[in-house]
This record gives structure tokens, sequence and C-alpha cells, in this order.
């Protein structure tokens, strides 16, 4: 059975910085470069905006 949980590496539409963040944020993440919104907070998943690069075991 697959978590629905995890981290996950995301690159940034911008600047293409990628950072790891969790899947589920409780609020907004922003790229520490150049302060574009990553992910947004839903009640569950989270609503990516930008690219996901890989899962974090």
């Amino acid at each position: 059975m697959k978590k629905r949980s995890r981290f996950i590496e995301v690159k940034c539409k911008d600047c293409e910085n990628q950072q790891v963040i969790f899947n589920k944020v409780s609020n907004d993440v922003e790229c520490r470069i150049c302060g574009r919104t990553l992910a947004k907070p839903t009640g569950g998943l989270a609503e990516l905006k930008s690219k996901v690069v890989d899962e974090v075991d």
C-alpha cells in the first residue's frame, strides 16, 4: 500500500530552484530564491503550482 502523505521535490517555474516540501501543506509554500508560490493548502493534498521532480523516500 502506498503512503498518501509524503515529501516531494518540486521545481520552481520561474527560477528552476528545486526544494523539498510536504504534499499536505498547511500554509502557502514559497520558493526560497524568488518567492513564487509553489503550493497552496486545500485541507488535504496541496494544490501544487510547480512541477514535481521526485518523491523523497
